[in-house]
């Protein structure tokens, strides 16, 4: 059972996953998290079951090691400047879920405290996220602990901080991408005659059972696909209509276009804070 408290400031979407997949995985009691908002009546459930809920983000980061900040990119900087007087270099590790946010500069604002980018996705909340990590070199002396946090709540990977933007698009961003998919292979179900809620039960399946395979094997998804296709079968017909149709090359250009959002949104930040 974790001792040190967790604090979430701002729980949307994302953050209110954390705080579910953090208790659902029973790692933390209700009492060591402290989870914030300006409006906190979406936080209900979470104040039900025994969690710190406030709109004071002082009072959670005073009662906590570990200060998740998962506001809007917007509003970060006058959140750390609003817990500023009660951080504590010590005492705190800061853990940054904002896409495109630095290291540096959240120690421009702070000054030399531990900090981590962290980049976990909303399957957080049935504890099947991944969330790829970056350390500072005053946090890597808790990495440990920081991976138990969201090792509780799916699988970690320590990546170089430059590597932060791909890491988002495919980690985050690739939710949505893998619920288009999901959602793609439901309707072409639904015209192959299928009721709806069949084939997206066949479609869900069909993607965790290709996953499983890959994460038990530890093959290479060609070697998986081999495994089905047959000399003139219906599974190459299929395949190769895809590609014909541009699969791959619209999945890369998306995945591509997103990570150029990531960066054009780090600029124009920078530019505003010059």
């Amino acid at each position: 059972m974790q001792t040190d408290n967790v604090a979430i400031l701002g729980a949307g979407n994302l953050g209110k996953s954390i705080a579910e997949g953090l208790l659902r995985n029973g790692q933390y009691e209700p009492e060591n998290l402290y989870v914030t908002r300006r409006n906190t009546k979406s936080l209900q459930h979470l104040k039900d079951q025994g969690v710190q809920v406030t709109s004071d983000n002082t009072f959670a980061v005073r009662n906590a090691r570990f200060v998740l900040l998962c506001v809007q990119p917007a509003h970060l900087e006058n959140v750390l400047k609003e817990i500023m007087p009660v951080l504590d270099p010590e005492k705190h590790v800061l853990l940054s879920v904002i896409a495109g946010v630095t290291i540096d500069y959240i120690t421009e604002i702070v000054g030399d405290f531990a900090v981590v980018r962290s980049m976990p996705n909303t399957a957080i909340a049935v504890q099947q996220s991944m969330t790829c990590l970056a350390f500072n070199d005053k946090a890597s002396l808790v990495e440990d602990q920081v991976k138990e946090i969201f090792n509780c709540v799916g699988e970690t990977l320590v990546i170089e901080e430059e590597l932060m933007a791909g890491a988002t698009v495919l980690c985050s961003s690739g939710i949505a991408f893998n619920m288009r998919f999901i959602r793609a292979v439901t309707q072409g179900g639904i015209q192959l005659g299928l009721d709806a809620e069949d084939a997206q039960k066949i479609a869900v399946q069909v993607s965790k059972g290709a996953s499983t395979l890959l994460t038990i094997n530890k093959s290479h998804p060609e070697q998986e696909i081999d495994k089905v296709t047959t000399p003139e079968g219906c599974t190459i017909t299929g395949l190769n209509e895809m590609e014909h149709q541009g699969l791959s090359s619209a999945v890369i250009k998306g995945l591509v276009g997103s990570y150029k959002r990531i960066l054009d949104l780090k600029e124009q930040r920078e530019k505003e804070s010059v």
